[in-house]
């Protein structure tokens, strides 16, 4: 039976791979220090980080390591402070993983970290894999974040998967966008200009799937829906379904009152393109904004 291990696997994309993996006859092992989030199974084992040399025996001969740890973005207001917090709990986290691989005695057959479409930075141009990363504070974090992860190239193959915001109606950004329409205050960020990249969850668990799966893909890997719609049309969509007006913006110094430098980073977006996907004839199930939003509001 195929392992594989997650780091993070108790959040929003880690529980739903697991049940993915576990549908697929896979064996999982869960890093987490939040294992009681999950339902038990007897095809899943929590384990704590512990050191890397205990890591390393876990994940010996796995199929694959994947990471999906880091802060939330949104938990909090910026500031410097907190901006280390979530450069380090990404950083830290995959130097130690890698270390791991390295010392496993047999190499997991690939590595697979996240990152996001955050990378590219403030830009109105349509983006591949293949364009430059951004300036802002972000666009370094993710930086930083795939060569460290991109370092375990020396051991096994590795992949990081540029993550556009993941829409899932139990957890992460819909429940906090859907809030402000239920009270018929919602409404788009700023212009509502800015391109909005997002993806179903179950189109992010099946290209970690494939990504496993299909030894050819390295790299970089753009995570986000064909379908690139703005701010305010996404916002639109998602009044439409839940019958609710969306006449106005929010605006920018609200953002800014709530999340400091992390509402330019909202106000800002990417036209992301995802060209590693396309070429190896990944078929989205959601591959447009109406059908995937409402499949998560009607559930």
């Amino acid at each position: 039976m195929n392992k594989v291990s997650i780091f993070g696997g108790t959040g929003m994309i880690g529980s739903s791979l697991a049940s993915l993996f576990i549908q697929n006859d896979y064996r999982v092992n869960i890093f987490s220090r939040f294992s009681d989030k999950y339902n038990n199974s007897e095809l899943i084992n929590y384990s704590n980080y512990g050191n890397a040399e205990t890591v390393a025996k876990i994940i010996s001969g796995n199929k694959a390591v994947i990471n999906l740890t880091g802060n939330s973005l949104g938990a909090k207001r910026w500031n410097e402070s907190f901006k280390n917090e979530i450069y380090e709990s990404r950083i830290v986290t995959t130097r130690f993983i890698v270390n791991a691989i390295e010392l496993a005695e047999i190499k997991p057959e690939c590595f697979i970290s996240v990152s996001g479409v955050g990378y590219y930075g403030n830009t109105e141009n349509a983006v591949t894999e293949k364009s430059n990363p951004g300036s802002d504070f972000l666009a370094k974090l993710c930086n930083d974040w795939e060569k460290t992860a991109l370092s375990a190239e020396r051991f096994t193959r590795v992949s990081v998967i540029r993550l556009a915001t993941v829409l899932d109606a139990r957890k992460g950004a819909l429940p906090r966008l859907l809030k402000p329409f239920k009270f018929f205050i919602g409404g788009w960020f700023g212009t509502g200009k800015q391109y909005f990249p997002w993806i179903h969850i179950n189109d992010i668990v099946s290209i970690f799937k494939l990504i496993v799966e299909n030894e050819n893909i390295t790299g970089a890997v753009n995570a986000a829906s064909p379908d690139t719609v703005t701010n305010k049309e996404f916002s639109k969509t998602l009044a439409n379904i839940i019958s609710r007006p969306c006449y106005f913006p929010v605006p920018k110094f609200a953002l800014w009152l709530r999340l400091g430098e992390f509402s330019n980073s909202i106000l800002s977006g990417q036209k992301v393109i995802p060209e590693k996907l396309n070429r190896h004839n990944f078929r989205f199930q959601f591959p447009s904004l109406h059908p995937a939003l409402s499949n998560l509001l009607t559930q």
